[in-house]
């Protein structure tokens, strides 16, 4: 009685109970006390140490993740996977981070809204990820055989998508080529051929850097794609939408840079120009 009376129980005894009875009474009302009482504590832990939180935010993003079209997938969250959403974020394209080791930082000069924490080469990372609804993806995991990995595994879950991969070693440029990666990128080749073009044409360069990464609504360069035979003289583009043609891409993956008046466009030609939105619009509509 005195264990009833302690535990707040308080029922009194239906029949009268064998000393065995009550013994068995005793322990089920102390035991069931415990787990009430490690219940209690669990879910206090889980609300005041944010779990609770994290959980919540976890299943809003993989549902906003969810909702995307049309975004890029960055594997690995590097220097390299930084610096290319930085400019994503620049130009208001959506994207998603994977990355396994690192947890995101709080110090960034941008904000990246979808972020996983997982293993980039996993197909149900991917999935996640929506590489589905995906128009891109960025490889730039710190090793080529990673890279190479979720290349074929990109590949084979949407054929359709543009995969840019980093690469470390020159012979791992061909491979992932052949494993399906569109464009190959040596971060140090690059960075060295572009200090060298620095001490050759500084102004050349800082100008492109910015036509490529700093695009906003009164300058772009974008990418149109002809549907009608015409030279662009009698197009007319300029005097037209006052858009500037910069160069144009056949069907064979040749660039024409700085076609003249005599050129003939073809359907399926791709011509890329510079011009704010309003005027990259009409230059649709037009071609």
């Amino acid at each position: 009685m005195t264990v009833i009376t302690i535990s707040t129980v308080g029922f009194a005894e239906v029949k009268p109970l064998s000393g065995t009875g009550r013994i068995f009474t005793i322990f089920l009302i102390l035991v069931n006390l415990g787990l009430f009482t490690y219940f209690v504590t669990l879910l206090t832990r889980f609300f005041s140490d944010g779990e609770f939180s994290k959980l919540y935010k976890q299943i809003k993003m993989e549902n906003s993740i969810k909702q995307l079209q049309q975004h890029v997938i960055i594997c690995g969250f590097g220097r390299n996977g930084k610096e290319s959403a930085q400019i994503l974020f620049n130009n208001k394209i959506p994207f998603v981070v994977l990355e396994e080791k690192n947890e995101l930082e709080t110090d960034l000069d941008f904000t990246v809204t979808h972020f996983m924490k997982g293993d980039a080469t996993k197909d149900e990372m991917l999935l996640e990820a929506g590489i589905k609804n995906a128009r891109a993806l960025i490889a730039t995991l710190p090793v080529d055989a990673d890279n190479l990995f979720v290349v074929l595994t990109a590949k084979q879950l949407n054929p359709q998508l543009k995969v840019i991969s980093r690469a470390s070693e020159d012979s791992s440029v061909k491979k992932l080529k052949i494993a399906g990666a569109d464009n190959v990128i040596m971060p140090d080749k690059i960075g060295g051929a572009h200090m060298a073009t620095l001490v050759l044409l500084p102004d050349v360069v800082e100008m492109l850097s910015i036509m490529g990464t700093q695009n906003n609504d009164q300058f772009r360069v974008a990418v149109i794609q002809g549907n009608k035979n015409i030279t662009l003289g009698e197009l007319d583009m300029w005097s037209k939408t006052n858009c500037t043609i910069l160069g144009i891409k056949n069907q064979g993956n040749n660039y024409t840079i700085n076609p003249g008046a005599s050129y003939q466009i073809n359907p399926g030609e791709r011509l890329i120009v510079m011009g704010s939105d309003e005027q990259i619009d009409k230059a649709k509509k037009l071609l």
